[in-house]
């Protein structure tokens, strides 16, 4: 019988399984990091070139390895975390599969330095596509130097799926952070392109976010502490005034381990209800140790999901520490019945002896008696002297205010009537109705035309940006005083990604420690710019544009939301027929830039038919 099962070839083999540890260069990032702190590395430095498609290094101070070792760690499944399958429930490390270097090694060119303290020389390690190619002693420093170079080199189509420079950045600077704060007492740097990103000193855990999010985030904290037998809880939330629409300061640690948990998250926004502003989202920084035979690590390769022996428990917990919290720091407002000390007798009373209340009365008060003129108020004076209204104008009739007569003088209208069109054509337009301060609703031929005021505009404006963005000149005001705005780094990136579009718009800023912009669109206020930057980083974290063209759609569509007209907005008429014909010019008139339709028609038939 013919044989038709086969066992794939090692190198086959590696690269499916790399398939699920090395997604992009954030995972090799990720699984460097970690690898070095679990070797008891104090100091970490991570140096990226073209976003880590070129080159990820990083160097440590950590205990190194033997020949032995440095040779056996790039073998599948070869690990020194645990030893047999009971260790999987007390585990204490970041890492625990054995899998991490050799899916490296399958798909990128690596070189391994490294040598440990009792060592006079160390061990250089060369390994392609999971072939070592070169063993050899080298001089080194005590601790580990592991270079990852042109990765996916030999999976063109993998490589070719990669996000753009600035994306790719994005997301080894996301893997930075959660590994740098999960571990405050450790120090660590970051070069991209020889350029400084970040240098974190050993600090402590409010320090270090400071440190990632800017000076301004100290003020923004919450502390939160709660220690239980069944969890430990510590950290810090933002508070409400200061959450945003996008996600991004979310961070939840278990036994110093990043992980992502919905169920968690829900928690977290129970505790902050009614105290946040609609579809903006709570930040925080929050760290939960249980002990490690009531967790399980090891369902994902990514090792960021995690199963709770009792998860109900845990959700009831974090819930009421936050909200604890948010009370205790009078964020929240709470009902507290405990004494209040304002009320206490002062301490230089409570040796006086009662004494009966006197009552003072004035035997010669009369209320009936009428009172002198030297008694009465300054506003009566006032009106005894004022004269009566018929007296301003006994004057008029007689022409004594210069001769003038009353209908020669020239008054100036309070009710200023420009005229919206230019020329009557337009003015002659079926007449609009605005209704429940939503939709515009004007007459047809054949029946009844509905269109959505706040859907219409963005797709005007939407059109408009895209024409702008195309265009050399852009209509700017240049600002007297410049507005600072603090963003993070991440933030940063993602704001250099449109600045092409942005100057186009009519923005102008520059980033170095603060951004600062010096100008802006004519059609946008000052105190709007704050908001329009808020909702552009949100849109832009959530579709991740890879190309210009996509960005600046982004760019646009976030734009246009934003500096839209609102729902209970009231339009004059000529608004109104200036939105519907503005509407009904555009490319595509019947969608919003967000695909929901902009009108509706009703027919005649359709509205006999009611009837």
């Amino acid at each position: 019988m013919a044989v038709t099962i086969t066992r794939l070839p090692e190198h086959v083999a590696n690269q499916i399984a790399a398939g699920e540890v090395v997604q992009r260069p954030a995972s090799v990032v990720k699984e460097l990091l970690e690898n070095a702190v679990d070797a008891g590395a104090t100091e970490l430095q991570l140096v990226v070139k073209d976003s880590g498609k070129t080159l990820i290094q990083l160097i440590d101070n950590g205990s190194g390895m033997s020949e032995e070792d440095a040779q056996a760690c790039f073998e599948r499944h070869a690990t020194s975390k645990i030893h047999q399958a009971e260790d999987l429930f007390k585990l204490h490390t970041k890492g625990f599969r054995g899998e991490a270097l050799a899916s490296i090694a399958a798909v990128a060119q690596v070189s391994l330095k490294t040598r440990m303290a009792d060592a006079e020389v160390g061990t250089e390690v060369k390994i392609a596509g999971s072939e070592i190619s070169e063993v050899s002693e080298c001089v080194t420093p005590v601790g580990t130097v592991i270079s990852v170079k042109n990765l996916f080199f030999n999976i063109p189509a993998r490589r070719n799926f990669l996000k753009s420079n600035p994306v790719e950045l994005r997301h080894i600077i996301d893997e930075f952070h959660r590994v740098a704060l999960a571990h405050p007492d450790l120090a660590f740097s970051l070069h991209s392109n020889d350029s400084l990103l970040f240098s974190l000193p050993q600090a402590n855990l409010k320090q270090r976010i400071t440190g990632i999010f800017g000076p301004k985030t100290k003020e923004r904290l919450v502390p939160v502490t709660e220690e239980t037998e069944v969890v430990a809880v510590s950290g810090f939330v933002i508070k409400p005034e200061f959450a945003k629409k996008s996600r991004g300061d979310q961070f939840f640690f278990v036994n110093d381990r990043f992980i992502k948990s919905s169920y968690l998250h829900h928690a977290v926004t129970a505790a902050f209800d009614g105290l946040l502003k609609d579809k903006t989202v709570p930040g925080y920084f929050l760290f939960l140790k249980v002990p490690t035979d009531s967790i399980d690590i090891n369902i994902h390769p990514t090792k960021t999901e995690i199963k709770f022996d009792d998860d109900h428990t845990i959700y009831a917990m974090l819930q009421a520490a936050v909200k604890h919290s948010l009370g205790q720091f009078n964020v929240a407002p709470v009902l507290d019945f405990n004494r209040d000390d304002s009320l206490d007798t002062p301490y230089e009373m409570k040796q006086a002896a009662p004494k009966m209340p006197s009552i003072a009365v004035d035997p010669s008060f009369n209320p009936f008696k009428e009172k002198s003129n030297s008694g009465r108020s300054n506003y009566q004076r006032l009106q005894e002297h004022q004269p009566s209204w018929e007296a301003l104008y006994t004057q008029v009739d007689n022409k004594e205010i210069g001769e003038t007569a009353l209908d020669e003088i020239t008054l100036e209208s309070q009710e200023v009537s420009g005229r919206f069109f230019e020329d009557a054509e337009n003015e002659a337009q079926l007449p609009s109705m605005q209704l429940f301060g939503k939709y515009l609703a004007s007459p047809t031929k054949g029946g009844m035309l509905l269109v959505h005021q706040q859907r219409a505009h963005q797709r005007v404006l939407y059109e408009d940006y895209l024409k702008r963005m195309t265009a050399d000149a852009a209509n700017s005001q240049a600002l007297l005083f410049p507005i600072s705005l603090d963003l993070d780094s991440k933030q940063k990136a993602l704001l250099e990604e449109v600045k092409d579009g942005l100057d186009h718009l009519g923005f102008s800023f520059s980033a170095e420690e603060q951004v600062t912009l010096s100008a802006i669109p004519t059609a946008v206020k000052p105190e709007q710019v704050g908001q329009i930057i808020e909702n552009l980083l949100a849109d832009l974290s959530t579709d991740v544009p890879g190309m210009s063209f996509s960005a600046n759609d982004v760019l646009a569509k976030s734009m246009a939301k934003s500096l839209s007209v609102k729902t209970g907005a009231k339009l004059s008429k000529d608004e109104q027929q200036h939105m519907i014909n503005q509407l009904f010019a555009c490319k595509e008139s019947n969608l919003s830039p967000f695909g929901k339709p902009t009108f509706k028609i009703i027919t005649n038939t359709e509205i006999d038919n009611k009837f």
